[in-house]
């Protein structure tokens, strides 16, 4: 016979439920596992500190098939209520600095395979949380064994455009192209390295390709050469010109249709300022590079003018850029110019450390 008291339906008070899962801890920590399955599964989580008894051990034999793959959350496509700050366009959104080897070809129908710096990066509309940027990385590995410097950008660029469902994308390559190069006089050569970019971007269907050289050369002052001569004139005075090493940034668009070798922009900046820096110098080639710099004097807005006639003079290239950056011997402070054509690269706002990406480490 079942005796019910008053008392069996009453909810117990938060103190007694409180004294009586003490005395469940106080159990359970004397008591082994199987004596508290025994008493009820659910009393390990009563009794511990609620979190579940995981397995510390990498499951290597763990297969992930489509159905369990379905399961696993995705934040960054998921819907606008996740979106935080303000709903509005991001203009680039993606990677830099993912590194794999792509091969380039050179101008005498060779081929060379360089480490790359890819950044990649799409615009994000103002409704969508984010992207899935391993997308960019995957359609980059699918293209580089098969293709070519601009090939591989621009078949990476339409997968990703697709897949991410970007109205915008922009990808650029970044690497050190190696040109063997002479000496002056002593009939030696050594390896020169360019730092090169390869850009494309894709902006409302519209697509540019652009190439970015950086250009190392000395740059001897005028102002001094002749100051110098005048202390030898005048007074018997020995004195030497200062000069410096300096870099130009040249950044060209290429004409739809048109091949501009990396050798070509090399050339280029070369016919404008012949006083690149050396690789392998012996006496006779220092004693020349001495005697070039002497006849090839510049200010740093002589460059700029200097490269942008050459550049003017090749039908092959249509908007450009040249940064140059003249790093003083004589002041702690550098000498530095701009100068564009076209609108591609017209500003009115320059980055605040873009003077200080030339500087060239050896």
């Amino acid at each position: 016979m079942n005796i019910h008291t008053p008392e069996i339906d009453r909810k117990p008070s938060r103190e007694e439920a409180e004294a009586a899962l003490a005395v469940l801890r106080q159990w359970a920590g004397k008591a082994t596992d199987a004596e508290i399955a025994a008493v009820d599964p659910a009393a390990r989580a009563l009794a511990g500190d609620g979190y579940p008894d995981l397995s510390r051990d990498y499951p290597a034999e763990f297969q992930v098939d489509a159905a369990y793959k379905d399961t696993l959350p995705d934040l960054q496509n998921g819907p606008a209520s996740l979106i935080r700050g303000a709903r509005t366009q991001i203009q680039h959104v993606g990677i830099s600095n993912f590194r794999l080897p792509i091969r380039y070809r050179t101008r005498d129908a060779g081929e060379v395979l360089l480490e790359t710096s890819v950044t990649g990066t799409v615009s994000l509309e103002a409704e969508k949380k984010g992207i899935n940027m391993s997308r960019i990385m995957r359609s980059f590995y699918a293209h580089a064994e098969r293709d070519f410097s601009f090939e591989v950008i621009e078949h990476a660029l339409e997968d990703y455009k697709r897949d991410l469902e970007s109205f915008d994308a922009r990808i650029q390559m970044r690497f050190s192209f190696p040109v063997k190069v002479q000496s002056l006089r002593s009939g030696l050569s050594g390896w020169q390295y360019y730092d090169i970019a390869l850009e494309l971007v894709d902006r409302a269907g519209e697509r540019l390709k652009i190439m970015h050289l950086d250009y190392v050369y000395s740059s001897t002052c005028p102002c001094s050469l002749e100051l110098s001569e005048h202390a030898r004139r005048m007074r018997g005075q020995l004195a030497t010109p200062h000069s410096q090493r300096s870099v130009a940034r040249i950044s060209v668009v290429q004409q739809p249709g048109r091949c501009l070798w990396f050798e070509d922009l090399i050339a280029l900046c070369r016919d404008a300022v012949p006083t690149e820096t050396q690789v392998m110098v012996k006496r006779e080639d220092e004693q020349a590079f001495a005697e070039l710099n002497a006849a090839n004097p510049i200010f740093v807005e002589d460059a700029a003018r200097l490269f942008c006639a050459q550049l003017q003079s090749d039908p092959r290239i249509g908007d450009f850029r040249v940064v140059a950056s003249h790093q003083e011997s004589l002041h702690s402070h550098d000498a530095v110019s701009v100068l564009t054509s076209g609108p591609t690269f017209a500003q009115a706002s320059l980055d605040p450390r873009l003077f200080g990406t030339l500087f060239h480490i050896g």
